[in-house]
């Protein structure tokens, strides 16, 4: 009956009209099909006010020492105009625009054109060609994993040039700062308009598309799944870890180089943020293989959420605290510099060992050991679009016994240790750790509901095993 029942869902779905023109279904996980009047709204606000937020903390560095409160007092008293505020912002200026879009270039080239190397010489890294999850219609894409050697090279660069070229000054990246921001911004519109235009008139895969009807909402969360251009450029996995993240470690450098232009010297604090952050883009891209695997690929249409916030959400708040730190350098005693590495290095320990227990479990299928002994998990089954039956097994064992997204607990706890590395004297720098609070307590919903709805009440005996998010007996 049940079989019966499974065959013929599978042909509903499989007749099911999308607005396209191209028949496919209502996948069982993937971004949704409606939009609900809070979805709207949320979307709406975002929309508005995200840009307007960057700017905001941004602008409240150059012109008020970071002061988050200082703007809005001035404004509401009457000291300044947003036309004072507007008119002392540097606008985009042609200097900016060629470093801009020489870097975007350049990140491009190294994608496309250096096959990985690094998988030759380095153990243990998993480079080259590589295939990602299969997606809701079936598809497995495959990527060119090579964005370890793009920071390398990249990072090489830099330094080359800092040491002994003398081409541009380190500081470069902070002295153009706001224009840059305006150009980041007009990539990322760009590049979120085109990638709506193209799931409408000529996506990469019809049946890995989703319409809702509803302009904000499919422009904002994207329409396709993966769209590429050509066999390789995949915007997904490009905008992800490139530009972005390449320029990630860059910018805390040139931060780090101003602090010591402007105050004669790094401070202990500005190196901890530099090295702490560093590591987790280093893992990043380590790791770029076991990312495919993420709820970003596996999940996530390409839209305007990822296209601009790759552009500029990430480069320019995830930076907040190095940006701090050249305004008011802090130099830190031994025991609270101490406590902000150990903080931060646990954090990203348990970060590291609850993903690679995730991807040995997935890799061996089962067939390993967790802290010393057969992992425990729970078979699950999932339909795709087209009909087609998988099956998944969700591990209980190690870390994943403890919460169902302890990774997150420890991506939180280095996000922590970078905002204490900036004392306490400014709420700014502690952006982040609020940010990613509310993102990863997001995400955990978000991909619970799309688990619930991928695996059914499989998925109600897994959350009984492992029954907290992120605190085991809390949360």
């Amino acid at each position: 009956m049940a079989a019966h029942q499974e065959k013929k869902l599978a042909e509903e779905r499989k007749h099911k009209t999308m607005q396209n023109g191209t028949k496919a279904s209502q996948g069982q996980w993937g971004r949704a099909w409606e939009v609900d009047w809070f979805s709207l709204v949320s979307i709406l606000f975002l929309l508005m006010f995200a840009p307007l937020i960057v700017y905001y903390f941004i602008m409240s560095c150059a012109q008020y020492q970071c002061s988050l409160t200082d703007p809005l007092l001035d404004l509401l008293t009457g000291n300044k105009h947003l036309s004072d505020i507007w008119n002392r912002t540097p606008m985009l200026t042609f200097r900016a625009a060629g470093i801009y879009s020489l870097w975007v270039t350049f990140q491009v080239v190294l994608y496309m054109s250096v096959p990985d190397f690094c998988h030759k010489f380095l153990p243990g890294y998993v480079g080259g060609v590589q295939e990602g999850a299969v997606t809701p219609a079936g598809v497995v894409n495959k990527y060119e994993i090579n964005g370890l050697q793009a920071w390398i090279i990249t990072h090489v660069l830099w330094f080359a040039n800092a040491s002994f070229l003398h081409f541009f000054s380190p500081t470069i990246i902070f002295d153009n700062w706001i224009p840059l921001l305006w150009c980041a911004n007009i990539l990322g519109y760009a590049v979120s308009t085109f990638a709506m235009i193209k799931g409408y008139f000529f996506p990469t895969n019809a049946k890995d598309c989703k319409f809702t009807g509803n302009f904000f909402y499919d422009y904002m969360m994207g329409i396709e799944f993966n769209p590429r251009i050509g066999k390789w450029f995949d915007f997904k996995l490009f905008f992800n870890g490139r530009p972005g993240i390449v320029a990630w470690t860059l910018i805390n450098l040139s931060f780090a180089a101003k602090q010591q232009e402007l105050h004669g010297e790094v401070t202990n604090s500005m190196i901890l943020v530099n090295v702490l952050q560093g590591i987790y883009v280093l893992d990043f891209f380590w790791n770029e293989a076991w990312y495919l695997k993420t709820i970003d690929i596996c999940h996530d249409h390409f839209g305007w959420y990822l296209g601009w916030g790759d552009c500029v959400w990430l480069p320019y708040l995830y930076t907040l605290q190095g940006l701090y730190l050249v305004y008011h350098p802090v130099q830190l005693c031994t025991a609270h510099a101490v406590g902000v590495l150990m903080l931060g290095l646990l954090g990203y320990y348990i970060f590291r060992v609850t993903n690679h227990q995730k991807d040995l479990f997935r890799r061996t299928n089962g067939n390993c050991r967790i802290w010393g002994k057969r992992p425990e998990y729970i078979e699950c089954s999932y339909t795709s679009v087209d009909g087609t039956k998988y099956y998944s097994k969700l591990m209980t064992s190690g870390f994943w016994g403890w919460a169902r997204h302890f990774n997150y607990t420890g991506d939180l706890m280095g996000s922590l240790a970078y905002c204490l590395a900036c004392g306490f004297e400014h709420i700014l720098p502690y952006f982040y750790i609020i940010y990613m609070s509310i993102l990863l307590t997001h995400r955990c919903i978000r991909d619970e509901h799309r688990c619930n709805s991928k695996y059914g009440k499989d998925w109600k005996r897994y959350t009984a095993a492992v029954p907290y998010r992120l605190l085991p007996g809390i949360f």
